[in-house]
Parts: C-alpha cells; sequence; structure tokens
C-alpha cells in the first residue's frame, strides 16, 4: 500500500508538472474596467519577479500576437523572453483591440489611449507593491501612447522604453476625408506579414504563426480620428529615465527624429541603443536577445 500511494503521489507530481508547463505559455486574463468600459490585460510573471513591466501594442495589432507569439519550436515570444529575465510582465489590449471592444464612440484617440494606459498603470502598481513601479514599453504607435502617458503623469512609471517609434512629419493631422462614422475595414494577411522584411531574420513558419495569430485576434482595423493630439508629443517633457531603441533596417523609423527626440529628454538617465540586425519586428527575430538584453540592462539602472 505504501509503495502504491508513493507512485501515485510520483504520477501526481509529475503531471502537475506537466500541467503547469503547458499551461506556462498561456497568460493570465485579468479583469480591468475604466470608466465602466471592460479592458483585456494579459499578464504572464517570473516565480519571484524583479521588476514590472507593462508592453503597449502598435497601430494594428493587439498584445497576444504582437507580444506572445506562440510557434512550436521557436521562442519569439517577448513576454516569454522578460519572464525569464525575472519580470513580472503585462500587456494592454486598447480599445477595439484583440478582446478590448470598442467604445460606443467606434474610435480611439491618443488622448483617450493615454488616458487608459494611466489607469492600467494605476492598476499594476496597486497589484504590485514590492516592486519599484512599472516600467511603460511601447512599440511603434504604441511608443507614442506611452509617451503621451509618461508625459501627462511621469510618476507613473519608473522607466520608459520606446521601440519602433514611428513620428514622421504629415502623420499628426487627421485625413480631410474622414468621415463620421468608422471604416472598421477588414485586415489583411499582407499587411500582417509586412514587418517582416530582413531575409532570414525570422523563420517562415514564425511568419506564417504571426499572420495567423494577427488576424484572428484583430480581423478589423481599429480606426483613430483627432490625431492632432500627437502634436503633443515634446521630448523635453520626458523626465523619467528613457531607452529609446530602434532597428537600424526599421523603415517607419527615421534617426532624425529619434535624436531630436533623444536630446530633449530631460532626464540624465538615458539609453539610445540600435540594433543592427533588427528592422520593425525586432523583438521577434534574429536580434530578439540583443533587444532582451538591453531592456533588463535598462532596469538594473533604474
Amino acid at each position: 500500500m505504501i509503495r502504491y500511494r508513493a507512485y501515485v503521489l510520483v504520477f501526481s507530481l509529475a503531471l502537475a508538472t506537466l500541467s503547469a508547463g503547458l499551461n506556462a505559455d498561456v497568460p493570465q486574463k485579468l479583469r480591468l474596467e475604466i470608466e465602466g468600459h471592460p479592458f483585456a490585460l494579459w499578464h504572464k510573471t517570473a516565480v519571484d519577479p524583479e521588476r514590472v513591466i507593462l508592453l503597449i501594442h502598435g497601430r494594428t495589432w493587439s498584445t497576444l500576437p504582437d507580444f506572445d507569439l506562440q510557434v512550436e519550436g521557436e521562442s519569439l515570444s517577448l513576454m516569454d523572453g522578460l519572464v525569464e529575465r525575472g519580470f513580472s510582465v503585462y500587456g494592454l489590449d486598447l480599445r477595439g483591440y484583440g478582446q478590448t471592444p470598442r467604445d460606443e464612440s467606434g474610435w480611439l484617440t491618443p488622448q483617450r489611449a493615454a488616458d487608459d494606459v494611466l489607469h492600467a498603470l494605476r492598476f499594476i502598481a496597486q497589484r504590485e507593491t514590492t516592486m519599484p513601479g512599472p516600467i511603460l514599453f511601447g512599440w511603434s504607435l504604441g511608443s507614442m501612447v506611452a509617451q503621451l502617458s509618461v508625459q501627462i503623469d511621469p510618476q507613473a512609471v519608473s522607466g520608459l522604453v520606446l521601440f519602433g517609434y514611428p513620428v514622421r512629419d504629415g502623420m499628426m493631422v487627421d485625413p480631410e476625408d474622414l468621415g463620421a462614422l468608422p471604416p472598421r475595414a477588414p485586415t489583411t494577411a499582407e499587411n500582417a506579414a509586412s514587418d517582416f522584411i530582413l531575409p532570414d531574420s525570422i523563420s517562415a513558419a514564425a511568419v506564417r504563426g504571426f499572420v495567423s495569430a494577427a488576424l484572428a485576434a484583430d480581423p478589423i482595423r481599429m480606426d483613430w480620428r483627432h490625431v492632432n493630439q500627437w502634436q503633443a508629443l515634446d521630448g523635453s517633457r520626458i523626465t523619467t529615465p528613457t531607452l529609446l531603441m530602434e532597428g537600424a533596417h526599421d523603415p517607419l523609423t527615421q534617426s532624425d527624429v529619434h535624436a531630436r527626440l533623444f536630446t530633449r529628454v530631460t532626464h540624465s538617465n538615458r539609453m539610445w541603443i540600435v540594433l543592427p540586425d533588427g528592422a520593425h519586428a525586432a523583438f521577434m527575430e534574429s536580434p530578439r536577445d540583443q533587444f532582451l538584453a538591453a531592456i533588463a540592462l535598462f532596469a538594473e539602472n533604474l
């Protein structure tokens, strides 16, 4: 009987370990309401995390395809990579993205997005009381949302990470033909694959996996208006430690814009890193380890 019970215990422990391993790739979906509107806030964490970070996605695709891509036999998830480096990692689906519905207006604006991010940061800070304040990471258009959020409330974060910062002339004015109703245009596989431009930087299977995940999560393109609100972006109003990263081959970034931003940041703790083999989706491609190492180094020096 004792030997039987021992076998049962060993089997139960093995089953529990297997289940934990299977569940490790699935982020927890937290319930978050902002002024009565439901949001999807995704979470993965190290066992004993040392830092906490909130990830803000780009213009077209939401948190899970962007930051938690799972393809068999490959390590592509930014969330998993940060967990391995001791982070508690959150990702927010903005209004109209992923599993966060649009609000009654059907539109998103820069100011609304920044306010929602600040609400999420405060929610996270209340959950993660044993660590310093959250680091805020923004990718692509999300980097603009992140900057605007920090300009509004610099005390909400311990540091700011901007990657794929796409600010350029002509993008801060609403199109003249913008109608009253959001277009709600379908997204496309061609658009989903468009960021992967460097040969051999990511496998064909990974690109197919991203396209499938992106179209499933975000079949309809979210609509923005009042983009003139981006004109409030001002590097001199960033008063927190800042890491600016760019892929050397990113067609959406401009080094002269980055230079103006970087030189205006008022905090002395600032880093500007160029990934020599990276483009707009570098954290899913061959520079992934460099990308993660840069964030970990930045966090260590906060």
